[in-house]
């Protein structure tokens, strides 16, 4: 199966900057939780990493390198130059305009000794930079972030090494989405891709595929979860326990962060709920009959969730109101996933070839249902106003209504696209 693949650069990823849990994993768990839903806003620092890169070599889990002190930049002969302490890169690339959403893509200009970690002067070296988020003052550059991969291959085998260049950098996330792909990898859309530069899964091997992405509430942090109940956290997102100890009777399917971002809830397809951090446990369906299994939820603003099952089934827990379900509908394909509205007063329910279920203030704005796909959807988010949303589909298609459209992945070969976040 491909590799999920970010936007123009077939393997390009960026560096691991949070230790990821491993897991292997549910049995219905519910850790000892204290409720705490006052919204609280982190006003992250900027971006000023240094240089950082990741290595695989073979089956080696990846490392972390960090070369720090007096990033700088500025633009010199049509390219950008980056430089910290006594060293200076280039990066020869044309720039002809620059702006949140501008980037530049080049062959490798960087000296593989520092992207592959050896001076050994034998050997190839291919790869590739992606320079983004570039913003300036005059002629001086002063904010962007270059993502690189690089192979170096000689007598002995070959050095992967893939890596993020980034400061100056606010968490904007903008107005776009991110789509996630099963090996943990992200791409932004219609933003800064700012969380695509705190880290990447995509070289690291994994127990299970990742199945469900949540950024923080504000927007300076994620997590991802596999199907073992294994956490991810990075950026700002805390790291609050995960199920990966854990034998599970069913695989996760999804997750959904507290309102304040200092807890999660996992959930697993048997409706079994695992709580952490100020989550606090509301009940489940563990353990008691479904019709179908359940393939996703969402948390109330006013604290509870939802559950939704793969025949439109909703299953509601603390002050999470039961707005409506497709339970006695005869659907065409299954729901694949939900969303709540903004308020927490309605919710979507998305099927797989693209159908649109509404309820509560969850108003419709379209839907893919009478569309021939090219993949099946495979999941949905609604636009910060709640007044729109898209529609994700496996290959990275994107379907947008009355919410504006960014770009997508999909006629790029695509196939593991697991999900979508705002």
């Amino acid at each position: 199966m491909q590799r999920f693949i970010p936007r123009l650069i077939a393997a390009l990823a960026v560096a691991l900057i949070a230790i990821p849990v491993f897991s292997v994993g549910a049995a219905d768990a519910s850790p000892a939780a204290t409720p705490s839903l006052a919204a609280a806003h982190v006003v992250p620092a900027p971006l000023n990493y240094g240089y950082f890169v990741t290595y695989q070599d073979g089956a080696t889990v990846p490392t972390i390198t960090t070369v720090s002190g007096g990033l700088t930049a500025g633009i010199s002969a049509g390219g950008l130059y980056i430089s910290w302490g006594n060293d200076h890169y280039d990066v020869i690339s044309n720039i002809s305009h620059v702006g949140r959403s501008n980037f530049a893509s080049t062959s490798l200009p960087l000296p593989a000794a520092v992207l592959c970690g050896t001076a050994d002067p034998t050997g190839a070296t291919t790869g590739y930079t992606q320079i983004d988020h570039i913003t300036m003052s005059g002629s001086t550059v002063t904010s962007a972030a270059m993502q690189f991969l690089c192979e170096r291959s000689n007598e002995t085998g070959s050095i992967i090494a893939a890596g993020t260049i980034a400061f100056n950098l606010s968490a904007d996330p903008g107005q776009g989405y991110y789509l996630y792909g099963s090996d943990g990898s992200t791409q932004g859309f219609g933003n800064s891709n700012y969380l695509s530069y705190l880290g990447t899964l995509a070289l690291s091997p994994l127990n299970r595929p990742v199945v469900g992405m949540a950024p923080t509430p504000d927007g300076a942090g994620y997590w991802m979860v596999a199907s073992d109940g294994g956490i991810f956290a990075f950026g700002d997102a805390g790291f609050y326990g995960s199920a990966g100890n854990l034998v599970l009777n069913e695989p996760i399917v999804g997750m959904a962060p507290t309102p304040d971002g200092k807890g999660y809830w996992l959930v697993a397809s048997d409706g079994g709920i695992f709580s952490y951090g100020d989550a606090t446990f509301y009940g489940s369906m563990g353990g008691k009959p479904l019709n179908k299994p359940i393939v996703g939820m969402a948390a109330s603003p006013a604290g509870g969730y939802w559950l939704v099952a793969s025949d439109g089934g909703i299953f509601a827990f603390g002050n999470a109101p039961f707005y409506g379900s497709a339970g006695n509908l005869v659907l065409n394909k299954p729901i694949v996933g939900m969303t709540a509205s903004p308020s927490g007063h309605g919710y979507w329910f998305v099927a797989s070839d693209g159908g649109i279920f509404n309820y509560g203030d969850a108003s419709f704005h379209g839907s893919a249902g009478n569309i021939v796909l090219a993949q099946p959807i495979i999941g949905m988010a609604t636009t910060q106003s709640g007044t729109g949303y898209w529609l994700a589909a496996s290959d990275g298609g994107i379907f947008a209504y009355d919410a504006p459209f960014f770009g997508s992945l999909g006629g790029s070969g695509v196939t593991n696209v697991a999900g979508i976040a705002p």
